[in-house]
């Protein structure tokens, strides 16, 4: 599924309609998702350790380095 625009996600959080809410969650999942993404990279380009990227995510170090250890 791709990603809604802002005012999609607008749309969404004031639909009465399910579908609409529902479809804006998973925009803003993969939206979130891409961020994350985006910044664990920078943050291994700058020299940070997986413990600290951990730590700024409020995650365990295993489970960023599961996450992002191959794709880097």
């Amino acid at each position: 599924m791709e990603p809604r625009s802002d005012a999609a996600l607008g749309d969404a959080l004031q639909s009465d309609d399910p579908a609409a809410g529902l479809g804006g969650v998973v925009a803003l999942r993969v939206l979130a998702d891409q961020l994350e993404f985006l910044h664990v990279q920078r943050a291994r380009e700058r020299g940070w350790s997986w413990q600290e990227i951990a730590q700024a995510l409020g995650v365990s170090r295993q489970a960023v380095h599961k996450k992002y250890g191959r794709r880097l």
